[in-house]
């Protein structure tokens, strides 16, 4: 039995009715990405692609949140896992930037696949979590997800650069320069999601645009999603992702990003994003109070 079939490590996939479910599942971590999991969101991502029955794909996250980001806990308890043999980011800036192209290639497997990919978000949908919902091609937010990437409030850029073909040079210059997180309600308002709706009608609605393209031929599809990211291409969107990783590599060495490190080795994760977030209350943009 083909593997893809059940589940692997960290995702679940399912098929069904010319769809494929894709399900981050490391619901105890947030989905925080790693790169097992990285892995085979590629792998899936290509196994549906190569399917004949399956026309597109929805990509869901277990439990709580969609995706908390990539997962920056220590990686020396890997089975494999030397140190002294690979690259590591804290080296020097090109391992830095080797690491942040690594990761995008994985998540761009959904960009140059050609069957569509629908992200149907809720929860926190944070840092990583939005290269990852916005480097799909349709986005479907619960009303309360809180989407954002506070990062960049220390700690340097976003390795992948979407916003600015999902919601323009000014909003998405006002979530970037000051981290603030935004509902999936007001997402919707900006361009940054497609539609929002209450969190128990998320997969529903999902399920029912995966429903009308799975009608449509697979070749037809592509036809249109290529178009469509030629344009984008043609605007910049492939060359600016190598550029995103650079800038935030750049932006490792700055040294708000460098105290950051320094709170999480000596007191903890928790610690430093308190002092990180702490002086921005909650944090959210209020579209109508704007």
């Amino acid at each position: 039995m083909n593997k893809w079939l059940t589940s692997t490590e960290c995702l679940v996939f399912e098929e069904k009715d010319g769809v494929a479910w894709v399900t981050l599942n490391r619901p105890d971590k947030r989905n925080a990405m790693n790169r097992t999991l990285l892995r085979e969101l590629r792998e899936a991502m290509l196994e549906a692609d190569d399917r004949k029955s399956i026309h597109c794909v929805v990509l869901m996250g277990a439990g709580k949140d969609f995706c908390s980001g990539y997962d920056i806990s220590p990686v020396t308890g890997e089975a494999g896992y030397d140190p002294d043999r690979y690259r590591k980011a804290a080296n020097a800036v090109d391992d830095d930037i080797w690491r942040l192209v690594r990761n995008q290639s994985d998540i761009l497997s959904i960009f140059d696949m050609h069957k569509p990919v629908i992200a149907a978000i809720h929860g926190n949908v944070v840092a990583g979590g939005t290269d990852l919902a916005l480097s799909c091609d349709m986005v479907i937010a619960a009303n309360d997800a809180r989407i954002g990437f506070p990062a960049v409030r220390s700690q340097g850029t976003p390795p992948m650069h979407w916003w600015i073909y999902h919601v323009g040079p000014q909003w998405a210059k006002r979530l970037l320069l000051t981290g603030d997180m935004i509902s999936g309600r007001d997402a919707a308002k900006i361009g940054m999601a497609l539609k929002a709706v209450p969190a128990a009608k998320l997969k529903d609605e999902a399920a029912a645009l995966a429903a009308r393209m799975a009608r449509i031929d697979s070749d037809v599809l592509a036809a249109n999603k290529r178009n469509v990211n030629m344009a984008m291409e043609l605007m910049g969107a492939r060359t600016i992702q190598r550029f995103a990783a650079e800038t935030d590599a750049r932006g490792h060495q700055a040294a708000a990003a460098k105290e950051f490190t320094r709170v999480a080795r000596s007191e903890g994760l928790s610690r430093a994003f308190k002092l990180r977030d702490e002086p921005f209350g909650d944090g959210m943009v209020r579209v109508d109070d704007e």
